[in-house]
């Protein structure tokens, strides 16, 4: 009876996930390296100590929503092109919402491409590589409707600390701007029962916090007829011991409850911040948009909000420039973000979007215009997010230390860390303290409120508490990355296959 010999690390092949796009793209990255391990690949060492300049199999999760995305994917397929060219055997693969729009078009554009695959059928992508390599030509696997959940698949995740859990899938808006609903499809929920069990097992393993996510995370229990659903879903969170912090994203102006604000102002672990997307503060412009509030509504949530969770931090997203928006209807935004006073917002200059019904109207606005609103906008934006800031000092917060949060930490011998209220903090620690890990919890004082951050450099009332999350984090360190004990069948329909070295 022969036996087979586990690969050696360098006879594995590599792979390395580039994402694109939003926190549902991301949260996909994270599928996409968990199946690629699960079927015998090896993460790509980026710093070079592996070997090889590149990694075997490079996959791009795509974006369609951002300005230029195919511009951008083509750029780094073009690049890639002559490395391929001289490393045979190496694989390239486009997934995400562009490759579910764009479909054969890649294939055509850059026939070096081995692999595209959409959004609804991600757990495809090692059988689809396979495929590619045993056939010698392009797959292209595009499915119309989900087939799998996503969080059936196996998982890398990039915090032991803090995660990712879908609660659904796909949007069942009609917004004239957006591409999305046509490239992630109608929503699709998970039981109740599902999530926790993910969150649970997460909890497990050291994780301290999770942010629900959904396309529209507030009509989840639509599918199985239960319009209550998200606020009884955040009241369940709080019966998880050891899960401290919940956040979601992001919720729909036009069906955000009272009784979502309620779950939120009594669960004591869901955190004091919302996200609530604006896109236009004038009625006009929204009822173009398709978006099914208004002005009173929305300020309305606000009030809300602010009336239950008094240290509420909210921010938003604002579309600047859509076609037909006339001065007075832009002073109504600017009017809506006086009012709301954002903690920060996400401000974007409206594009065209090819396949969205914004795309076709006439009275397209001229780029100048549309950058001049737009740097008004972010102006008084930012006097906001700093005169906001300015007010949390003196204030005593516990922050979650995090990782990479920091860029200028080294210079400033700080660290960084999340306040509840999600501000990002970079505190000091004080010279006899043995520094906090990625995980664990700070008590700090704010002594200044920045344009984009806080900082708590008053040391006095300093505290840690080490948190299992932090062991998680410790633990990740302490070993090397796992070495697999040989590839894993993928299914194809034929006998034996196996990633090949």
């Amino acid at each position: 009876m022969s036996t087979t010999t586990a690969p050696t690390l360098e006879q594995q092949r590599t792979y390395q996930v580039r994402t694109f796009g939003c926190q549902m793209n991301v949260h996909d990255s994270e599928r996409l390296s968990g199946l690629l391990e699960d079927a015998g690949y090896v993460r790509f060492d980026e710093t070079g100590s592996q070997g090889p300049v590149e990694p075997d199999v490079v996959v791009f999760n795509t974006c369609a929503v951002r300005e230029n995305a195919d511009n951008k994917l083509y750029g780094n397929l073009g690049h890639l092109a002559p490395v391929k060219e001289r490393r045979p055997g190496m694989q390239i693969a486009v997934g995400g919402c562009l490759a579910q729009k764009d479909r054969g078009e890649i294939v055509r554009k850059a026939p070096w491409v081995d692999v595209v695959f959409g959004t609804h059928n991600v757990g495809s992508l090692p059988a689809l590589l396979e495929r590619a390599r045993h056939n010698a030509e392009a797959q292209v696997e595009i499915l119309e409707s989900l087939e799998t959940f996503p969080s059936t698949l196996p998982t890398r995740r990039e915090s032991p600390y803090a995660a990712w859990v879908s609660i659904s899938v796909g949007c069942n808006n009609t917004c004239t701007f957006c591409i999305v609903p046509s490239l992630r499809g109608k929503e699709k929920d998970r039981r109740p029962g599902d999530v926790l069990a993910e969150i649970e097992a997460l909890v497990g393993e050291g994780v301290l916090e999770v942010t629900l996510l959904g396309q529209n995370v507030n009509t989840y229990g639509v599918e199985f007829g239960d319009k209550l659903a998200f606020g009884k879903l955040l009241r369940a969170t709080g019966g998880i011991e050891g899960l401290e912090r919940v956040r979601f994203t992001s919720p729909h102006p036009s069906s955000f409850t009272d009784d979502v604000v309620d779950a939120m102002a009594e669960t004591p672990n869901v955190m004091p911040s919302l996200h609530m997307p604006l896109q236009s503060g004038s009625d006009r412009v929204l009822k173009a948009m398709r978006r099914s509030y208004r002005q009173s509504r929305f300020l309305g949530i606000i009030d809300r909000v602010r009336s239950s969770i008094p240290d509420a931090a909210i921010t938003t997203d604002i579309i600047v420039g859509f076609p037909g928006e006339t001065d007075e209807d832009f002073e109504q935004t600017l009017h809506v973000v006086e009012q709301a006073r954002f903690s920060s917002a996400f401000t974007f200059q409206y594009s065209p979007r090819p396949g969205t019904p914004a795309a076709t109207m006439g009275d397209q606005i001229p780029k100048k215009v549309v950058q001049e609103r737009y740097e008004r906008l972010t102006e008084l934006q930012d006097r906001i997010t700093y005169e906001e800031n300015a007010k949390q000092v003196g204030r005593t917060l516990e922050v979650l230390v995090a990782e990479g949060e920091g860029r200028k930490d080294t210079a400033t011998q700080r660290l960084s860390g999340r306040a509840p209220d999600n501000r990002l903090v970079h505190f000091a620690l004080p010279a006899d303290v043995q520094a906090p890990r990625p995980g664990d919890v700070a008590t700090v004082t704010i002594t200044r409120g920045a344009p984009h951050y806080l900082e708590a450099d008053d040391v006095a009332a300093f505290a840690v508490r080490r948190t299992r999350a932090g062991d998680a984090w410790e633990a990740r360190q302490a070993r090397p990355e796992p070495e697999p004990t040989g590839p894993r069948p993928v299914g194809l329909g034929m006998p034996s296959l196996r990633v090949r070295a």
